[in-house]
């Protein structure tokens, strides 16, 4: 593709885990891609791994709750690299508890950043795909959208981002938008690491010991949920809208 006609992708939480991964992996596939997260300078190595390579990028700083952010960022991407036209609401945060523990805030900053923080980004964004007749969304859920012990908020969060997938689905496949969630099982992550601290494990015995739990009998790594999104995001799979997909070594329910 010349510049042009470049697809331009916007991942949020691209600094580390699912959302670097993701962001290396559509450059791969030929998009530009900008890079947000709450620090901007956490998005260096993303940035610096897709240029090295040949493609291109920038880091945006910028909270995804925050509607004047959002809108600074998603015009700063415009400009920058082009009119974005895939965009991929991975952003998230932890605030593990159980109800009777977990505070009005912990709820809050959960469904704040997954929820509000997705919705504010693609509604930033949507302009755009229907200016160009062509868009792509997909949104991060988890498995934990079936309910995790210790996360009532992030449950709530995941599960709702599935609703407003397939209403964003409903409402925008007209303009020639897609809209679909990858639902990850259990992934190597500084967020999976978090969790093994919260319980008090190692990391590595929390990993073995989940992967028993597994059909395929080991963990995911980040690159197996980007090559799901990369997936959904390709030009061939504009048939494919509304769908939740969960990327967890076998069958859940």
């Amino acid at each position: 593709m010349s510049t042009t006609e470049q697809r331009v992708a916007v991942v949020t939480g691209g600094a580390r885990g699912i959302g670097a991964a993701t962001a290396v992996r559509l450059a791969a596939e030929g998009r530009a891609v900008a890079v947000i997260d709450l620090d901007e300078a956490a998005c260096k190595d993303t940035v610096e791994k897709i240029t090295a390579a040949g493609g291109r990028a920038i880091a945006v700083g910028a909270d995804v709750s925050d509607e004047a952010q959002v809108e600074a960022a998603v015009a700063r991407v415009v400009e920058e690299l082009g009119a974005p036209t895939i965009l991929v609401n991975n952003a998230g945060v932890l605030r593990d508890n159980l109800l009777f523990k977990m505070s009005a805030s912990d709820w809050d900053t959960v469904l704040n950043v997954h929820l509000r923080g997705s919705f504010l980004m693609t509604k930033a964004v949507q302009k755009h795909m229907v200016d160009a007749g062509f868009g792509r969304v997909v949104n991060l859920s988890s498995s934990s959208a079936l309910g995790n012990r210790g996360q009532a908020n992030y449950s709530a969060a995941k599960a709702g981002l599935q609703g407003f997938t397939k209403s964003l689905a409903i409402e925008l496949g007209k303009f020639g938008i897609t809209a679909n969630a990858v639902a990850p099982g259990f992934i190597a992550t500084e967020m999976t690491k978090a969790t093994a601290d919260r319980v008090g494990m190692g990391f590595e015995e929390f990993k073995a010991a989940a992967a028993t739990q597994i059909p395929v009998q080991r963990v995911g790594e980040p690159e197996d949920i980007a090559n799901a999104i990369a997936f959904f995001t390709a030009e061939a799979a504009g048939f494919v809208s509304g769908q939740v997909l969960y990327v967890a070594g076998g069958p859940l329910d």
